[in-house]
């Protein structure tokens, strides 16, 4: 089979990737350099520099502080220039670990997380975190080394295909063929993952371009034809979604990560308090409203409250913010919300309409959008189109009364995971950045800790990536380096990247690990339970039974403090002593029971009605109470 030359594939792959962008609304296809990194670009003079010379500068010019890498032969060029740059390089000790930091540092400051890997390997790591950056819409650029260009279609030595491999995980990538290219192709590459719905996008650099010589002249002009996204959403849709509002029996705002990403949580309060209608947040939004808000009915969804479940199931109209009704939200999408008229408003059109019909569907950003929901509301009003929900906050009030989020205490006198999350974020408090892993202890820390301000909640929401948690925790710690950073991870997840740890106590990075260590693979364990006749298969990790490995001795060893808690007397003491300690990462191995679980839930693929609020007590929850 005759293969495509390099020169094709770059082509037919950038032009694809554009024209799938296009949208309706914004400024010319051929512009400067601008969107979220434009405050912080400099403009250096030109120069003649090597192809690595011109990436190093462009990422100075971009204003990029910090960038997670390894370095390895087909990337080694860019590391000579690098070793002078004013831009911080954070040698990690995975290249997973290098995507995840850089996701987390996004996360944690709204700006663009970059990460650096050679070809081959390096690069083929990095498919997860940006799979992960994908999945959640996370601006980030991923930057590899690639072999020569002539060596390009041969299998050469630490040869792969990464702009094929992630072209169904990359919101963009480009390979670059020549050095000239270099300023502009980054330009647009942080444009392209800053701005409209965010998301990763690679550049992949072959060898030989990195040492060519080329003249380094910025700013470059971006050429993006097809790529429009659209921020401000129609006014008619705007109008008409007003009107829904104010005659509205049940509705509720259904609040997704867009919103953050957006900017818009001043909006989203001043919209919900002129309305009074109920917000739920999704896994992805915690902290776009304040838990502690009395309008607030907590997550929906699988592990979400049951009056969050049950108000949008019940709802007669589901005004959707920055979200797009995934599985996890809706249960079985047939027969979620039956009778409710539904507003989607989002900043990426492919996503309306794509898993539930929208009946005004809203395309643009977030803030404005809520802006623009605030004055149309505000005429409404104005004009005496008002609507009466006492009846629906007496009954949902009714249901958070009746079910709560709680727990029971290990029958057999082991800690608490929920406790010590519970304990952990009342400790911390609210002004602490929290990063979970994915599993039990992801769900306990959505549930327990009361987020009360925006970007203080980071996971892995889409992708549900274990071991997310100690390289984000790092990422976001970077960029935020006098804000306390608590990654509550469990014993798995933690296996899998803890080596970042040694990146940490080497870089001067004090972030603090929870470890909620049961001894399994939790959620998995769970399900055994619940849906495979209580046969645990492969799902014991040995850390009870033969504490293999011993997470003090592991901190240690990886140059961080360890301690270790058993028991619920100990806890308060044990996250203090964590809190005081600011030079060196700290590590807590909670040793908690086996047999705790996430309650509430909708089991995988059921309709969201057959919510269980524990083992055997399915919520009294009929049509005579709505």
């Amino acid at each position: 089979m005759t293969r495509p030359t390099p020169e094709t594939l770059a082509h037919s792959a950038r032009r694809a990737r554009a024209a799938a962008s296009a949208a309706t609304d914004a400024e010319p296809a051929a512009r400067t350099v601008a969107g979220p990194a434009a405050a912080a670009v400099r403009t250096p003079d030109p120069a003649q520099v090597s192809g690595a010379g011109s990436l190093v500068r462009s990422l100075e010019a971009l204003g990029v502080d910090v960038v997670f890498g390894i370095p390895g032969g087909a990337i080694l060029p860019a590391y000579d220039p690098l070793y002078d740059s004013t831009v911080r390089h954070i040698l990690v000790r995975h290249e997973q670990g290098a995507g995840h930091a850089a996701t987390g540092y996004a996360q944690a400051t709204g700006r663009v997380g970059v990460c650096m890997a050679t070809s081959g390997p390096g690069a083929t790591n990095l498919v997860t975190p940006i799979a992960d950056a994908y999945m959640d819409s996370v601006s980030m650029v991923a930057i590899t080394g690639q072999v020569a260009r002539p060596a390009i279609g041969t299998d050469a030595f630490q040869e792969a295909d990464i702009q094929g491999i992630t072209l169904p995980v990359t919101k963009h990538n480009f390979l670059v063929q020549h050095a000239d290219e270099i300023p502009q192709v980054l330009a647009e590459a942080f444009h392209l993952a800053s701005t409209g719905r965010p998301g990763p996008v690679l550049v992949d650099i072959p060898k030989d371009v990195l040492q060519a010589a080329t003249t380094f002249s910025w700013p470059p002009t971006l050429d993006l034809p097809g790529y429009r996204p659209t921020l401000h959403p129609h006014g008619k849709q705007i109008r008409e979604a007003a009107r829904l509002m104010a005659g509205a029996r049940r509705p509720v705002f259904y609040v997704g990560g867009g919103v953050l990403k957006a900017g818009a949580t001043d909006g989203l309060r001043q919209l919900a308090e002129l309305t009074g209608i109920p917000v739920v947040t999704t896994l992805m939004a915690l902290g776009a409203f304040p838990d502690s808000h009395p309008q607030h009915l907590g997550m929906p969804g699988m592990h979400g409250t049951v009056a969050a479940v049950y108000g949008l199931q019940k709802a007669d109209l589901i005004v959707a913010l920055g979200a797009r009704f995934d599985d996890r939200v809706t249960g079985r999408v047939e027969s979620f919300a039956p009778d409710a008229t539904v507003v989607h408003a989002d900043i990426d059109p492919a996503e309306i309409g794509k898993n539930r019909h929208a009946d005004v569907p809203i395309v643009g950003d977030a803030r404005h959008v809520i802006d623009e929901l605030i004055a149309a509301v505000t005429a409404e009003r104005a004009a005496g189109h008002t609507t009466d929900l006492a009846d629906w906050w007496h009954q949902l009030d009714d249901l958070r009364e009746r079910y709560p989020l709680g727990y029971e205490e290990p029958a057999d006198g082991t800690l608490s995971p929920q406790y010590v999350i519970k304990r952990l974020g009342e400790i911390a408090g609210p002004d602490a950045v929290y990063v979970a892993g994915v599993g039990q202890h992801q769900m306990w820390a959505s549930q327990f800790i009361s987020y009360e301000k925006p970007y203080t909640w980071l996971n892995s929401g889409g992708l549900g990536t274990m071991g997310y948690a100690v390289p984000a925790a790092m990422g976001a710690k970077v960029g935020k380096p006098d804000v306390v950073v608590w990654a509550i991870d469990g014993d798995g997840c933690f296996q899998m990247t803890n080596q970042e740890l040694a990146t940490c106590a080497l870089e001067g990075i004090p972030v603090k690990i929870a470890v909620i260590n049961n001894g399994n693979l939790g959620m998995v364990r769970q399900w055994q339970t619940l849906f495979y006749g209580e046969r645990y298969s492969n799902t014991d990790l040995g850390t009870h039974k033969h504490r293999i490995p011993d997470f003090v001795k592991l901190a240690e060893a990886l140059g961080c403090v360890g301690l270790r808690c058993e028991t619920a007397e100990d806890v308060d003491k044990t996250i203090a002593a964590a809190m005081e300690i600011n030079d060196a990462p700290v590590v807590i191995d909670f040793v908690v029971g086996k047999d705790a679980m996430v309650w509430p839930m909708v089991p995988a693929g059921t309709s969201n009605d057959e919510i269980m609020f524990a083992r055997g007590v399915r919520p009294a929850f009929d049509e005579d109470d709505i």
